[in-house]
């Protein structure tokens, strides 16, 4: 009777147990309070709306507590029911994964800001609450099959942020043998110039340094030519990642429909036969 109750817990909460409809009512309301806490926890930053309704936000905050408390604890009990943290110690195996320690995080914070009185600690756990929008994350089958396909492409990856930072660490050498005495300030040495060349291997361009040399301003053009290979290899890697994602979720939904609808295709066939 446990077990058969824990399975169905696990189901609920389980966003991988997700049928073709997609998260289950549980995950759903989960994801909305997840949201309502990070709106809580935003508009506390704006003391003429905090102040006047303390106790209102004291006791929405109380109230995420428990709610947030129990759903871990449900998520502790019940993960045992999926394979890799089965066994004598698979909750043990499971509390110490990166997940559940990030609930765990979150959870945490709601009941050390409700005792808190120090300021920096009240704003410091507030702001750990904003971490709760990764569960977001956690709560959608598209990110967890994205982060999947991404984590197929980690050497890719590897590969294009280090040609970024090599042409990063050249470029902030270069600038600082050329501009060094023209602007000590702000090529004096490399990681001054460093800030310069992320600005311009990012494209945002602030504008508030710049070459003034010949030599500067030509290597300050490589530089920025470069950025346009810089920009476009991740971007087209996570493209890549995401295209997969699609045709992975696409494939699976399809497949569920033929496995609820077994003759739907035969039924399709002999509409077709009959046509002239």
């Amino acid at each position: 009777m446990e077990t058969t109750l824990r399975r169905r817990v696990w189901k609920e909460l389980d966003i991988r147990e997700s049928g073709p409809g997609g998260p289950s009512v549980t995950n759903i309301v989960v994801g909305v309070m997840i949201a309502l806490a990070v709106i809580t926890v935003i508009v506390e930053t704006e003391d003429t709306i905090y102040e006047p309704h303390r106790a209102l936000f004291g006791l929405l905050n109380f109230g995420f507590a428990i709610f947030f408390t129990i759903e871990y604890a449900l998520r502790v009990w019940t993960m045992v029911e999926r394979p890799q943290y089965a066994g004598r110690f698979g909750r043990l195996r499971y509390m110490v994964s990166f997940t559940a320690l990030f609930d765990l995080v979150v959870v945490c914070s709601f009941w050390v800001a409700i005792g808190a009185t120090d300021l920096f600690v009240l704003r410091l756990v507030r702001m750990c609450r904003i971490l709760m929008l990764g569960r977001l994350g956690q709560l959608s089958l598209a990110s967890l099959e994205l982060a999947s396909a991404v984590g197929k492409r980690r050497y890719e990856l590897l590969v294009s942020m280090s040609f970024a930072l090599i042409v990063l660490v050249i470029a902030s050498v270069f600038l600082f043998v050329a501009e060094r005495e023209a602007q000590p300030e702000q090529f004096g040495s490399v990681p001054r110039a460093l800030w310069w060349s992320v600005i311009t291997l990012t494209t945002v361009g602030y504008g508030d340094v710049a070459p003034v040399t010949v030599m500067g301003r030509i290597f300050a053009a490589v530089t920025a030519l470069a950025s346009i290979a810089v920009i476009a290899l991740p971007t087209g890697i996570f493209a890549a990642a995401l295209s997969e994602a699609f045709q992975v979720r696409r494939a699976r939904a399809e497949e569920a429909f033929r496995r609820d609808h077994p003759h739907h295709g035969d039924q399709q066939t002999d509409v077709s036969r009959k046509d002239p």
